[in-house]
């Protein structure tokens, strides 16, 4: 997911919130503007020049980072949730190789994060500038879709790939992606694409816009920025969330990129027909326990991680402003 974030907070769930602006401050007493500051994630009070290079880089960093680890921790968790998906039927599931082409994923989850959260933070923080505080959900969604839609020209590959072979049908990712071009295509890289657009967009956009509306809601009552252990929490709560709702069209999703040369399903039309007729509306929500398992505690990790990785490349880019002023005093 979604999933996009600086400093304090990185654009992907507006924990840029982190430090906010003395110029932010004032404009609170001084200005009806200040809700729009408020909403805008901290660190959008007095950007400098180079200020948008700076949260494409760091974005791209910390959403990298974080990525990788979450995909690393979690990839058992998503092994077991794409087996239950793919079977039919009575089939049993098979309880070995849980981390089967987690090296191939990792090469393609560490471009794909890092692309989203890049693209994310700059989108959300210039929406921000540009809707008025009451609109600011609509900024976060929309930069959320737009993170998404980036990052899934890397993302859907990577996911044909990994399911492929999670599910036993390839044993290494090379082998994978050779014997997928040669028998299906380019094509077979992107199977099930405008699945993963209908699951992703709406996926990255509602837990992104969630995990920022519920920070900010927090940190109003609260009164003062938030913790490590308070950002995973609303990391998981709105990954929990998101995972549930979107859950059949996961299931739908993986049915399309695993058929292969089955063509069983003629498209996600008839992928939902063919489900609903043969295996009951129970069906779309095969895997629901593991995914709502594995995005939660992904959510929790990925945006702990993130706000911490942020808040490090923040402080390190202080102490190198107050070393270079020092030198020329």
């Amino acid at each position: 997911m979604q999933q996009i974030l600086m400093g304090p907070t990185l654009a992907l769930d507006g924990r840029r919130s982190p430090t906010t602006s003395p110029a932010c401050t004032s404009k609170l007493h001084d200005s009806v503007v200040v809700p729009q500051k408020l909403f805008a994630s901290v660190t959008m009070g007095e950007e400098k020049p180079f200020d948008f290079l700076r949260t494409l880089f760091e974005g791209v960093i910390a959403g990298g980072t974080a990525g990788v680890v979450v995909e690393t921790v979690l990839y058992p968790i998503d092994t077991i949730k794409t087996r239950l998906q793919a079977a039919r039927g009575g089939s049993k599931i098979e309880w070995k190789g849980l981390y089967s082409g987690l090296a191939g994923n990792i090469a393609g989850v560490l471009p794909a994060s890092a692309v989203f959260v890049g693209i994310y933070e700059p989108t959300k923080q210039k929406l921000l500038e540009i809707f008025p505080e009451k609109f600011s959900a609509v900024a976060h969604l929309t930069a959320g879709a737009i993170g998404g839609a980036a990052a899934s020209l890397i993302r859907v590959p990577t996911e044909v790939v990994k399911q492929r072979m999670q599910t036993g049908q390839f044993s290494s990712a090379p082998d994978a992606v050779r014997l997928i071009l040669a028998k299906e295509g380019f094509k077979g890289l992107y199977a099930g694409y405008s699945s993963f657009l209908l699951r992703d967009l709406p996926f990255d956009a509602i837990q992104f816009c969630l995990y920022e509306q519920l920070r900010i809601g927090y940190k109003i009552a609260a009164k003062r920025e938030l913790n490590d252990p308070e950002n995973a929490v609303i990391g998981a709560v709105a990954g929990a969330i998101t995972g549930a709702i979107t859950t059949p069209l996961d299931v739908m999703k993986t049915r399309l990129m695993v058929q292969g040369q089955a063509n069983q399903y003629n498209g996600l039309l008839s992928c939902a027909q063919t489900i609903l007729r043969e295996e009951g509306p129970a069906a779309f929500l095969k895997g629901v326990g593991p995914r709502v398992l594995w995005i939660g505690i992904g959510g929790s990790i990925f945006f702990g991680v993130l706000e911490r990785t942020k808040l490090l490349l923040s402080q390190r880019r202080s102490k190198r402003s107050i070393s270079e002023s020092s030198k020329e005093e």
